[in-house]
């Protein structure tokens, strides 16, 4: 696969230096070079197919130049071994949870491809590959699990003190081996600033071999457009010929993933990113006028994003054009109070828990709902995270009943260790230097 940066198209490279460089010195993002569609007859007949079996196809098709079809085989068995259902709260709408993985949220999917990936590109190269990941909360907990344990790798994550749940933060602090956590005192956008400016430090990149687990990360994104082929597969064995995608939205690496897949010739007839009230894109789709603004501390933390990394690389997807992008996604902002709402009403009404970030979702595929035309048509939205990963958000009522996966409550009993630092560039950058 051949990339370019979405700041510079003449700045081009190819798959491994976009997995290890992830963020280009001109600050753009990588992009592929030319997408081509899937093969139209297999695309027909999806449903006829395993997740696994899906995964393949999908990376075949964009890595086949990069590793042989056993390398690819063979990985995908070792990511893909948990599944992505469809969960139906009614007849033509549906939840995708995509939260049955080590972490229980979404971002298991590109963090364990990722780490794969990266192993073994290191293997060949005999080098402490040193990965530096920023987060709001889920992708420090997939990258640290991704990555446990593996040779030849260290993880450093940055996470916003005091923004982030309890299990969260034990996710990311109580793993030890060759994952570090510092606790940033600032938000998620000052970590993410931080790793960002570590990639353009020359002294940091001379002396580690330094790569990011960010959704910035091409190796991110692919493994995420495995789940809306999946989800299209298991609407089509329930007779729906049209599916539509709400999206939970902060860093909007998860859109860009469906974007990714509709790019290859998977059918969608709507994205709709549903955010909290970090709604710079929103605002951006009803005013034309781009302004990130600094993130807000919600319910839904890890959607505070207030300056979103990869929408660069939605604009590129649509060719910078505005009406290509409205005829294929709208954005609605949601409070926390009307989250907390949704969570009690979807509880009332469907007998089922979901997290924070999947109830604004929730929220958006009801209104979506309402509007579509064609009863053959479903509504999937998101959900991007088990409830158990947020209890304080719920109703005592409501967090009585959540059943509590063995590994959660096993990580509790564990010792947390973290490195609490400033929001302070220098400071992190002799820390990186001398541990």
């Amino acid at each position: 696969m051949k990339l370019y940066s979405t700041n510079n198209h003449n700045n081009r490279v190819d798959f491994k230096q976009a997995v290890f460089q992830s963020l280009p010195e001109d600050k753009g993002l990588y992009m592929p070079l030319s997408l081509e569609k899937l093969d139209e007859n297999w695309l027909n007949s999806i449903e006829n197919y395993s997740f696994q079996e899906i995964a393949k196809k999908v990376t075949n098709h964009l890595l086949k130049d990069d590793f042989s079809e056993e390398t690819i085989n063979n990985l995908i068995d070792d990511v893909i071994n948990f599944p992505a259902p469809l969960v139906f709260l009614e007849d033509d709408l549906a939840i995708l949870e995509l939260f049955h993985g080590p972490s229980f949220a979404f971002k298991d999917f590109g963090a364990r491809f990722m780490s794969r990936v990266m192993a073994h590109y290191s293997k060949k190269d005999n080098q402490l590959l040193d990965v530096l990941v920023a987060t709001s909360g889920d992708t420090g907990g997939a990258v640290a699990l991704g990555f446990l344990g593996v040779e030849g790798t260290r993880v450093t994550i940055l996470y916003p003190k005091g923004k982030v749940s309890l299990i969260q933060e034990l996710q990311l602090t109580a793993n030890g081996k060759n994952i570090r956590a510092i606790e940033i005192d600032g938000t998620f956008d000052d970590c993410q600033a931080l790793v960002k400016r570590a990639f353009l430090d020359k002294d940091l990149m001379k002396n580690l071999n330094l790569t990011s687990a960010n959704s910035i990360n091409i190796a991110r994104l692919i493994p995420q457009s495995f789940y809306y082929f999946e989800a299209f597969a298991q609407a089509k064995r329930k007779g729906f010929e049209k599916v539509s995608f709400v999206v939970p939205s902060g860093n909007f690496g998860n859109i860009t993933a469906g974007i990714l897949a509709s790019k290859l010739g998977l059918e969608v007839e709507q994205f709709v990113a549903a955010t909290n009230a970090n709604d710079t894109v929103p605002l951006f789709l009803k005013t034309e006028n781009y302004l990130p603004k600094p993130s807000v501390q919600t319910f839904s933390n890890a959607m505070d994003v207030g300056n979103p990394s990869n929408w660069v690389r939605v604009m590129e997807f649509f060719e910078q054009d505005m009406e290509q992008l409205k005829s294929k996604m709208v954005s609605k902002a949601f409070s926390d109070i009307e989250t907390t709402n949704a969570i009690v009403k979807i509880n009332q009404e469907y007998d089922y828990i979901a997290c924070p970030h999947t109830s604004i979702a929730w929220l958006a595929a009801k209104e979506y709902q309402a509007k579509k035309q064609d009863e053959k048509e479903l509504v999937v939205f998101l959900s991007t995270a088990h409830p158990c990963k947020f209890p304080e958000v719920f109703p005592k009522e409501i967090r009585d009943k959540i059943v509590y996966p063995k590994e959660v409550e096993e990580l509790k009993s564990k010792q947390s260790n973290k490195v609490k630092m400033n929001n302070n560039f220098d400071e992190l950058k002799n820390w990186l230097l001398n541990n």
